[in-house]
């Protein structure tokens, strides 16, 4: 893995992938509006050296308040290609938190997903936001003093017609240690912070994709999840595009279940809230079946589940075990897969803690979860192995990630994944960044075969008067 920047990974995947795909946005009546790869990298060109003309610097925080979305992935990579910082806001943020945030950011240009965005961040700021240029990812700007995503690319456009060498000079400014992403996060510490990632950090964790994942060019996977998040931002934004996965943008969780079914994603990435919701809603069709199915249902899934220990334990599945398991898949477990498309090669559940009774369950029904562990410091630091995921666990360190612990337990990471610091605060940085280790603040284990276990959260021990040493975290599992 080398050193890159976030437009080098575009680029090579524009190069490779032209015509392919890369993201698909929902437009109403199952209709979609595709970008090829190639139109998606000339859509970031525009859109970073429309922000050049408009003022924009090398090194300034430009905000993001919108879901996710396509136009949210363009803009994106076109600040980032421009020099500047992406730093996205959580929508589902109280409005008061989000002007903080923006002004302790230092921002004096942001993308909100629509008008009506923009005005209730600024009627929430009562004037204070008013120096910002605004540009609208979505809708007219008619009314207002904002700028457009479509006119913010035609400035591009004629920018790089009157200077055809503009964006080659852009990029040449741009090193891969300099930062990319503004994360807003609750920090090891527990306080909230912004979190920088540099170019190199983001990079490196796009490149250990195709040997954690082995997605294929053109196979597709459905979004969702807040882009102010790492797990979607790193993983369904940088990591696909890195592996050529088209990316297809759900246009409400109302509509997933259908989505799902028509798209039929090869990959998804949930967290363990949506699984719990797909899992309930299984149980509660069950239990509305005849008793000879319930009971089909029940054999079944204890069929599955015994195979499933065996297969965690790395213990072959023996003989008097195969031929209904096989029947079991038939009857029952393909049909619960077609629900969620019929073609998903990785299943994965990220963002918090899935509890062991719901990864079973899918274990059982052919479907493993892979979780995996990330965090805004260190990037995605670990994953299950596709082949034999266990679990409970977090997996084991992806390439190029090293881990040890303190003498309390702490895990510690050692990664070109770590982020570059806290935005303004040396002492924060320094308090969870040491000789080259970031301190988690997260209790683990590690198990005879290397798989990674969260116990708990070093802030939440409790020690008891006896010396015992007491993980809330771990109690609220069993």
């Amino acid at each position: 893995m080398t050193a890159r920047t976030m437009f080098t990974i575009l680029e090579e995947a524009s190069r490779k992938w032209g015509d392919v795909a890369a993201l698909r946005q929902p437009e109403g009546k199952g209709n979609y509006r595709a970008y090829t790869f190639r139109e998606y990298e000339q859509a970031v060109r525009e859109v970073a050296c429309g922000l050049r003309r408009l003022g924009v610097l090398k090194g300034e925080n430009v905000a993001l308040y919108s879901d996710t979305r396509a136009e949210f992935y363009i803009a994106d990579l076109g600040i980032i290609s421009s020099g500047a910082v992406a730093a996205a806001l959580y929508t589902s943020y109280p409005l008061p938190d989000q002007v903080k945030n923006l002004l302790a950011a230092g921002i004096k240009t942001a993308f909100a997903e629509d008008a009506k965005g923009m005005e209730s961040l600024r009627a929430a700021a009562g004037g204070s936001l008013d120096p910002i240029r605004w540009i609208l990812l979505t809708g007219d700007a008619a009314g207002s003093d904002a700028v457009t995503l479509k006119g913010l690319r035609e400035t591009g456009r004629r920018a790089m017609q009157e200077d055809p060498g503009l964006f080659d000079r852009i990029r040449t400014e741009i090193q891969p240690e300099d930062p990319a992403i503004l994360y807003l996060t609750s920090g090891a510490t527990g306080e909230p912070k912004m979190g920088l990632a540099a170019h190199s950090a983001l990079s490196a964790n796009a490149d250990m994709g195709p040997s954690a994942l082995g997605l294929a060019a053109g196979e597709s996977t459905i979004v969702f999840l807040p882009s102010a998040h790492i797990a979607q931002r790193v993983v369904m934004e940088m990591v696909t595009l890195r592996l050529g996965v088209t990316v297809w943008f759900s246009e409400s969780l109302s509509k997933l279940p259908l989505e799902m079914k028509t798209i039929r994603p090869q990959f998804f990435l949930a967290p363990p809230r949506v699984w719990e919701r797909i899992y309930a809603s299984i149980g509660a069709e069950i239990r509305k079946k005849p008793k000879l199915s319930q009971k089909l249902f029940h054999g079944a899934l204890g069929l599955g589940l015994a195979a499933g220990r065996l297969k965690q334990a790395g213990k072959p599945v023996p003989p008097h075990l195969k031929a209904p398991l096989r029947l079991a898949d038939w009857l029952v477990f393909s049909k619960i897969r077609e629900r969620l498309g019929g073609r998903m090669r990785i299943a994965a559940s990220g963002a918090a803690p899935l509890g062991k009774e719901l990864a079973d369950f899918y274990s059982a029904i052919g479907m493993p979860l892979i979780e995996g562990y990330g965090l805004t410091e260190g990037g995605v630091a670990t994953l299950n192995p596709l082949d034999r995921p266990k679990s409970g666990s977090i997996g084991k360190p992806l390439p190029g990630v090293e881990v040890k612990f303190a003498g309390d337990g702490e895990l510690l990471l050692k990664s070109p994944c770590l982020f570059a610091g806290y935005y303004l605060d040396e002492a924060s940085t320094a308090a969870v960044m040491r000789d080259g280790w970031l301190y988690t603040g997260d209790i683990a284990e590690i198990d005879a075969e290397g798989y990674l276990y969260i116990t708990g959260r070093k802030k939440e021990l409790i020690v008891s008067s006896n010396g015992k040493k007491i993980y809330p975290a771990r109690i609220e599992g069993l």
